[in-house]
C-alpha cells in the first residue's frame, strides 16, 4: 500500500486516494473494522469539509508527493501531466505563460482570454480582477501540500467558476514539520532551487518556503527568471486556532508567441518578433482564525490584501504599416506617398497594470450526526489602473524591434476603476439513508465594475455595472456494494472584465491583446453543468454537459481590421473521462482519457484577427483536442530505485480562423487544423540513502516535433523579408501560425529531506 501512495495517485479519483490514504495511516487493531473518515475541502477556504464518498461531482487531488514529483518541472506541468481532462497551449512559449485548459474552459494568463476556471490559493481567489489572467509565475510552488481540481460550475466556488475551480493549499510547520532542499539543473539553461522549512513547538508553529527559477528558454530570445518566498506563521489553541501568511513574488519572462508555418518549418526555436517581455511583482498577505464551538462546530474568518503589478514589452508589426501594405496590394495608386508619410514599419508597444485588491470571508460549518451545514459570505474589493503606450519603431535583421529615437512614446488608452462582489452562501449534505446522500447549495452574487476609460480622443464619461445572480446546486450520491454512483446540476456565472466592457462597441472598435476604445454594457456569462458518473477504488468514469449562455466572444467590426467584444448566445462542452489503476506487485499502471467536445451551441460570427468566421450549431471550438489519452507505468526495480515511462496523446484541433474550414472571407475551403500527437516522457528516482533522492525526467524522449496551437494570420515577412508598400507581391494571404512545442528536455536534481 505504501507503493501505491507514493506514485498511484494521479489516475485515482479524489475519493478513492483519500480512503486508501486513510486507510493505510491508521493500523487497525486486530478483529477491530475502523470507519473510514476521508475527507476534502467544500470549500476553497476554511477547513470545513466533506467526506469524499458523498461528492456529488468529480474531484481529482495531487497531494504533496504528487507535486513533489515533479522532477524538474512546474505546476501546469504537473497538472496536465497527472490530471485527466487538462490541456496546455504554448502559445507564449514560457514554461510559466501556459494558457492551461480544464474540460475546455481556461486558466490564461493572457488579456483578452475568456477565462473559465477560478483559482484559489488558501481561500484568496488568486484571478486577477483586470482580466480575471491567471499568472502561474505568482504560485508559490515549493509551499503547495495539496492541489484540487473541482469539476462543474459550482457555486460555492463563486465567480468564474464555470467550467471547474482549481484550489491550492500551502503547507504549515503543524502538519508539515521538517524540510526539504531540492536542486535541478536542465537543457536549455534551466536551473531551480526549492527551500522549505517547518516546525512546530507548544502550539506554535512556523513555516517558510522559497523558489528560485531561471532559465535560457529552447527558443530563441525566450529567457526567465523568478523568484518567491511564502512566510507562515501561526498558533493553536485549545478552541481558537489563527495563522498570518505573507507571499511575495518576482518574475521577468519572454513569451514569444506563435510562428508562421514557413518559418516553423525551418527553424522551431525561431520567433516571429521580439522582445515580449513581462514583468510581474506580487505582495500578499492573509489572516486566518478557526474557532471552535464545540465537536463538528466551527466558525473559519479569513482576510487578505493582495497588491500585483504588471509591466510589458512587446516588439510589433504597426498597424498602420501593414494596413497600407494591404492596401497597395489592392490598389497601386494607394502607395502614392512621400517618403515622410509612410509609417513606421514596427511599433513597441509597453503597457503598465496596477492592481491592488482586499477582501475577507466568513463561514459557520457544523456537522449533525451524518448531515453537513456550511453558511457565509465573502466581500472582495479592487482598484485598477492600466495604461498602454505607443512608440514608432524599426525592425532589425533578426525581426527584432526598436524604438526610434526621434519619436516619443505616446499614450495610446489607458482606465482607471473598482470592482466589488459580495457573495451570500448556504450548502447542506443530508443523510437520507445508510448509502444515500443529497448535497444542495445555493449563492447570491453581487458584483459591479466601475472604470473611468481615456483613450487618444481623450477621457470618457465613467461608467459603472451592476450584476447580481442567484446560482443553485443539487446533487446525489448512492453507494451500492463496491460501487458509487453521483449526479449533479449546477450553476454558476462570470462577470464581464474590465478589457471586455473597455472593447465593446462595434462603433469604436479596438485591436487586441489590450486596446480599449469604449466601454457598453456587456451581460454576465451563465453557466450550467450536468453531470453522472460512478466511482469505486481503482476506477472512475463520469459523463458531463456544460451549457453556457451569453458567452462573451470577440466579433469583427465592418470591413475593418478592427474588433469588439460582444455576447455570443450559447456554448457547449460536454464529454466523459474515464481514471483506471492497477497494482501487481512492483509494477503500477495508470490510464486516463478524455472525450471532449467544445462547440458553439448558435449560429453567429466571430473575428478571429484576419478574417470574420462564419459558425453554426456544432461548430468545433479552437484550440481543444477531442481526445486526450494518458497512460503511466511505474516499476519498483529495486529498493530505493523507482523506473516509470508516460504517454500523453492528444487528437487533432481546429485552428482559430479556420472553424468554419475556409481561409479566407468567401474563400475556398481548406483543412488547417493542428495534427494530433503523442509524446513519451521517462523519470527515475533513486534514494541511496533514507534521506537523499536523485531524480531525473526527459520530457519528449523522442524529440517529437508537435504543435499545441494554430491560428490564421497574415505573414508580413514571407521568407524572412518584411513586405514593403507596392513591392508587387500582390495581396498577403492568411498563413497558418503555430504554437510549437518543446523538444527533448531533461533534468536531473538532487533532493535532500531535513
Amino acid at each position: 500500500m505504501s507503493a501505491l501512495r507514493r506514485l498511484g495517485r494521479a489516475a485515482v479519483p479524489a475519493c478513492v486516494w483519500l480512503a486508501m490514504q486513510g486507510a493505510a495511516a491508521a493500523p487497525q487493531p486486530e478483529g477491530m473494522a475502523m470507519a473510514r473518515v476521508d475527507v476534502v475541502a467544500a470549500l476553497p477556504f476554511g477547513q470545513a469539509g466533506i467526506e469524499a464518498d458523498r461528492l456529488p461531482h468529480a474531484v481529482q487531488v495531487l497531494d504533496r508527493a504528487d507535486l513533489r514529483d515533479a522532477q524538474g518541472g512546474n505546476l501546469a506541468e504537473t497538472i496536465t501531466r497527472k490530471l485527466n481532462g487538462v490541456t496546455v497551449n504554448e502559445i507564449a512559449g514560457s514554461p510559466f505563460l501556459l494558457d492551461l485548459s480544464y474540460r475546455g474552459f481556461r486558466a490564461s494568463p493572457l488579456l483578452g482570454t475568456a477565462q473559465g476556471l477560478s483559482v484559489y490559493l488558501d481561500g484568496v481567489r488568486v484571478n486577477e480582477p483586470f482580466g480575471d489572467v491567471v499568472n502561474w509565475d505568482m504560485i508559490p510552488e515549493a509551499a503547495l501540500a495539496r492541489v484540487s481540481v473541482v469539476a462543474g460550475s459550482n457555486p460555492l466556488y463563486g465567480l468564474n467558476t464555470l467550467g471547474g475551480a482549481l484550489a491550492l493549499e500551502t503547507r504549515s510547520g503543524l502538519i508539515d514539520p521538517g524540510g526539504d532542499l531540492a536542486v535541478s539543473i536542465g537543457r536549455h539553461g534551466r536551473r531551480r532551487a526549492d527551500l522549505a522549512y517547518g516546525f512546530r513547538r507548544e502550539g506554535w508553529h512556523q513555516f517558510a518556503a522559497a523558489t528560485l527559477f531561471e532559465e535560457d528558454g529552447w527558443r530563441a530570445h525566450s529567457a526567465g527568471r523568478l523568484g518567491n518566498l511564502l512566510v507562515k506563521l501561526g498558533r493553536e489553541g485549545k478552541y481558537t486556532d489563527w495563522s498570518a501568511t505573507v507571499l511575495g513574488g518576482r518574475s521577468r519572462l519572454l513569451g514569444n508567441g506563435l510562428l508562421p508555418q514557413g518559418l516553423y518549418e525551418s527553424d522551431r526555436r525561431a520567433v516571429y518578433t521580439h522582445p515580449d517581455r513581462s514583468r510581474t511583482r506580487l505582495s500578499q498577505g492573509m489572516l486566518t482564525l478557526t474557532h471552535r464551538f464545540a465537536p463538528g462546530s466551527e466558525l473559519h474568518a479569513g482576510a487578505y490584501l493582495r497588491d500585483s503589478r504588471r509591466d510589458t514589452v512587446g516588439g510589433d508589426i504597426d498597424d498602420d504599416y501593414a494596413d497600407l501594405v494591404e492596401d497597395c496590394a489592392a490598389e497601386p495608386g494607394a502607395c502614392a506617398l512621400d517618403d515622410d508619410e509612410v509609417p513606421h514599419p514596427a511599433s513597441l508597444n509597453t503597457t503598465s497594470t496596477r492592481q491592488r485588491s482586499r477582501g475577507a470571508s466568513l463561514n459557520f460549518h457544523k456537522r449533525l450526526n451524518r448531515h453537513l451545514l456550511n453558511a457565509g459570505l465573502t466581500v472582495d474589493r479592487s482598484r485598477v489602473s492600466f495604461a498602454q503606450y505607443e512608440q514608432e519603431a524599426f525592425f532589425t535583421p533578426t525581426r527584432g524591434v526598436v524604438g526610434d529615437p526621434d519619436e516619443e512614446r505616446e499614450a495610446d488608452s489607458s482606465v482607471t476603476g473598482s470592482a466589488r462582489a459580495t457573495s451570500v452562501y448556504a450548502g447542506a449534505t443530508l443523510s437520507v439513508g445508510a448509502t444515500t446522500n443529497l448535497t444542495a447549495s445555493l449563492r447570491y452574487n453581487r458584483a459591479s465594475v466601475g472604470n473611468t476609460l481615456v483613450t487618444v480622443d481623450g477621457p470618457k464619461p465613467h461608467e459603472s455595472f451592476r450584476y447580481t445572480r442567484l446560482n443553485p446546486a443539487l446533487g446525489i450520491t448512492h453507494t451500492r456494494g463496491a460501487l458509487t454512483w453521483f449526479a449533479n446540476a449546477a450553476q454558476s456565472n462570470r462577470v464581464p472584465t474590465v478589457i471586455e466592457l473597455g472593447c465593446a462597441d462595434p462603433a469604436e472598435p479596438c485591436r487586441l491583446p489590450v486596446g480599449l476604445q469604449s466601454d457598453p454594457y456587456l451581460k454576465q456569462v451563465v453557466a450550467r453543468t450536468v453531470e453522472a458518473g460512478v466511482r469505486a477504488e481503482g476506477f472512475s468514469a463520469a459523463l458531463f454537459r456544460t451549457v453556457s449562455r451569453d458567452d462573451i466572444l470577440f466579433g469583427r467590426a465592418g470591413a475593418s481590421r478592427a474588433g469588439y467584444f460582444s455576447n455570443f448566445s450559447r456554448t457547449r462542452h460536454q464529454g466523459a473521462e474515464l481514471n483506471w489503476l492497477l497494482q501487481r506487485g512492483g509494477l503500477r499502471a495508470q490510464a486516463g482519457y478524455s472525450f471532449l467536445d467544445a462547440t458553439y451551441g448558435a449560429a453567429g460570427v466571430l473575428f478571429t484577427g484576419v478574417r470574420s468566421v462564419e459558425v453554426e450549431r456544432g461548430t468545433r471550438i479552437a484550440g481543444l483536442p477531442r481526445h486526450t489519452l494518458r497512460l503511466q507505468l511505474d516499476w519498483d526495480a529495486r529498493p530505493g530505485l523507482e523506473l516509470g515511462a508516460e504517454l500523453r496523446a492528444v487528437s487533432r484541433m481546429v485552428s482559430q480562423g479556420n472553424e468554419d474550414g475556409l481561409v479566407e472571407d468567401e474563400g475556398e475551403a481548406g483543412d488547417w487544423r493542428i495534427g494530433g500527437h503523442a509524446l513519451l516522457h521517462l523519470h527515475a528516482r533513486w534514494r541511496p540513502a533514507p534521506r537523499w533522492e536523485v531524480f531525473a525526467r526527459v520530457s519528449n524522449a523522442l524529440d517529437r516535433r508537435y504543435e499545441t496551437f494554430g491560428a490564421l494570420a497574415v505573414d508580413l515577412f514571407p521568407e524572412g523579408r518584411l513586405r514593403q508598400p507596392g513591392d508587387g507581391a500582390g495581396e498577403a494571404e492568411p498563413a497558418r501560425f503555430v504554437a510549437p512545442g518543446a523538444p527533448r528536455t531533461l533534468a536531473a536534481g538532487l533532493r535532500y529531506r531535513f
